[in-house]
């Protein structure tokens, strides 16, 4: 089972400079139509602290407050 799982997960590799999007994590109360935005940004990686976390920059060159994981951002090709 695992061989056969793994054989489909890639690897994602973000370098300092790449453009990424942050996904939206809806909180109660917040509009979550289908309209509804899934994505915010884009975003330029500053920093790869450790393993599966990023430091972004706004495109105005300022730090978001909190750390980001790989698992809710993607790739921008703008």
């Amino acid at each position: 089972m695992a061989k056969a799982y793994n054989k489909k997960v890639r690897l994602r590799v973000f370098k300092e400079g790449d453009l990424v999007l942050k996904k939206i994590l809806p909180t109660l109360g917040e509009d979550q139509s289908k309209q509804a935005l899934n994505y915010e940004g884009p975003y330029m990686v500053k920093k790869d602290v450790f393993e599966g976390a990023l430091i972004l920059t706004k495109m105005d060159g300022g730090d978001l407050p909190k750390l980001v994981k790989f698992d809710i951002i993607k790739k921008y090709y703008g």
